[in-house]
């Protein structure tokens, strides 16, 4: 595919630290129901996939935020545009992320979802971009360190499309370029 620059985390690798990472998740909430909370678009392919390595219990809930700025740096100012459709008061929330980036959006999310008294809050995310990090997140579950490059596919877009393709690519330039 010509939008491909070059493929930077495989279809297997992706699979692999998915597998992973449910096990692990699974060992620290044996017992627990687990509440996890999807942030849209992009976590929906990585919380499906997770949930299925996932032993304990689980229920799904969504939230879609936007974050107003330019197109390549966010502003740090949210909006929730799809909230919460159950309580999370006691319970054990895990945010799945496809990726943090800058952190101001999360950050947010956090104190926003902490005032909401659950039990316990955490965050999984298949993607950790912290070479650029604004604030300081403190991220429990991490698929994969990854550079500071436009990255594509498994949930991630490209004006909205490739979400679709199984792995991650960094964007050909000459698309990226073009915006």
């Amino acid at each position: 595919m010509d939008i491909v620059d070059y493929i930077l985390i495989s279809e297997e690798e992706i699979q692999q630290k998915v597998r992973e990472l449910g096990e692990e998740i699974s060992r620290d909430y044996e017992g627990k129901t687990i509440s996890l909370i999807c942030i849209l678009k992009g976590g929906l392919m990585f919380l499906c996939d997770l949930a299925k390595h996932i032993r304990p219990p689980v229920t799904y809930d969504f939230m879609s935020v936007s974050s107003y700025g330019d197109a390549t740096e966010s502003s740090g100012i949210v909006r929730i545009t799809k909230d919460l459709e159950e309580s999370i008061e006691g319970k054990h929330v895990i945010i799945v992320e496809d990726i943090i980036d800058t952190g101001l959006t999360l950050s947010y999310l956090l104190k926003n979802l902490h005032s909401r008294n659950p039990a316990s809050l955490r965050i999984c995310t298949l993607l950790n971009k912290p070479s650029n990090r604004k604030v300081d997140i403190p991220v429990d579950y991490v698929g994969f360190e990854v550079p500071n490059e436009f990255l594509v596919g498994y949930g991630l877009d490209f004006r909205q499309m490739y979400r679709n393709i199984p792995y991650v690519f960094v964007l050909n330039p000459k698309y990226y370029d073009s915006e």
